[in-house]
């Protein structure tokens, strides 16, 4: 799938080129990049920028990227993601063509695949030599975090950050009674997070296994857990909460889309937000953070990569090590001193002004036409 923004109309009052640039999305129009280029695509002025999209067969996927790529002939390549399509097309494009290209990540791949096992030597091997070949062949890196930018730093690679963001006019702080009572939360602190849960059978868990078990450990507290997402994990989390016997404390409300987010986000009244205290969760930031803090919510976030250079220590905790099975006793002890005071949840609202600041597409898109500008100029 392939749109295009035309934003030819703004250039050259500021003695910018006008040029084609294609978006190379690692994904679905769905997924969290898609909505990531659009929202760039649109507010970035002086380019005619193109944005196409990974299909689910690899090889099929590579031959229309880079048939779209000679049609278009894209000034700069700018890619959404480390993965064998988008950067096998991109890569073959460069090579024959000789445009800038750009390769934007959020992960360490290598390090996250070997954390999880979820591929074998070879697999493994195959993933340190497609993120080698595009940190190396990239004319320029863009991350979003910072401690990503520091660990290329250490091996010579200079790269940009431009971190995850929010639309602020869509996400603003809300109050829906509606849904609160549809789902009998009237009368409880809501404690959730978004995103897709993924099993990982080495470590024998997935994305939101804090939730369950604090939610187990807070049981007899009026306390409610939501999970917003889908994937492997989700069977997983249902499964012990049966086993916990507090099916009826954790809501699945499956994955929304993402126009629906701004609405359910004020059904949370703590967001949690944990990474792990090692390479991957430092690198790894998360696109959720900029919702929550638009969406005025309360966080409780482990002491770890980007949220702990932007959230007040409050609302920090320490995460020791890849595996912290102590750490939802940590959560607990947190929310119950919210429970015998909620007031505190308005503090939410504060970290509002950190959105428009770090977070706001606004701002970032002129950071990313900054980086696409630059690539033009040293190519020329």
């Amino acid at each position: 799938m392939h749109i295009a923004i035309n934003n030819r109309d703004a250039v050259l009052s500021q003695g910018l080129r006008r040029s084609d640039v294609v978006f190379v999305v690692n994904g679905s129009p769905e997924s969290a990049m898609g909505h990531r280029a659009r929202e760039m695509a649109s507010r970035i002025n002086g380019f005619d920028i193109h944005i196409a999209y990974r299909s689910r067969r690899k090889v099929i996927s590579i031959l229309r990227l880079i048939i779209l790529l000679i049609r278009i002939h894209p000034a700069v390549t700018y890619v959404f993601d480390i993965s064998y399509s988008g950067i096998a097309a991109a890569v073959f494009y460069k090579l024959i063509f000789r445009n800038p290209l750009i390769v934007e990540t959020g992960d360490a791949i290598t390090e996250l695949v070997r954390s999880t096992g979820s591929r074998g030597h070879v697999g493994l091997w195959l993933t340190h030599l497609l993120e080698s070949l595009s940190i190396h062949i990239a004319d320029q890196m863009v991350v979003r975090g910072s401690f990503h930018k520091e660990l290329l730093a250490r091996d010579g690679v200079k790269a940009e950050v431009i971190q995850d963001g929010v639309d602020l006019a869509r996400f603003t702080p809300a109050d829906e009674v509606d849904l609160r009572e549809k789902y009998g939360f009237e009368n409880a602190i809501t404690i959730g997070l978004v995103g897709t849960s993924i099993w990982s059978e080495k470590l024998q868990n997935c994305y939101g296994w804090e939730l369950v078990e604090v939610v187990r450990l807070l049981k007899d507290k009026p306390v409610r857990g939501i999970m917003i997402g889908d994937g492997s994990g989700i069977t997983h989390l249902k499964s012990r909460c049966r086993e916990y016997g507090i099916e009826d404390r954790v809501v699945f409300l499956g994955r929304l889309p993402y126009e629906d987010l701004p609405r359910y986000l004020p059904l949370i009244d703590i967001c949690l937000s944990t990474q792990t205290n090692d390479v991957v969760g430092k690198v790894r930031t998360t696109g959720k953070l900029p919702l929550y803090l638009a969406s005025g919510r309360y966080i409780l976030a482990t002491n770890v990569g980007e949220a702990a250079r932007v959230l007040p220590k409050e609302m920090l905790i320490d995460f020791d090590g890849s595996a912290d099975l102590i750490y939802p006793h940590k959560l607990k002890a947190r929310i119950e001193e919210i429970l015998d005071d909620p007031k505190i949840l308005a503090r939410g609202k504060t970290n509002i002004a950190l959105t428009n600041e770090k977070f706001d597409y606004s701002v970032l898109a002129e950071k990313m036409r900054g980086v696409i500008q630059n690539a033009l100029q040293t190519e020329a």
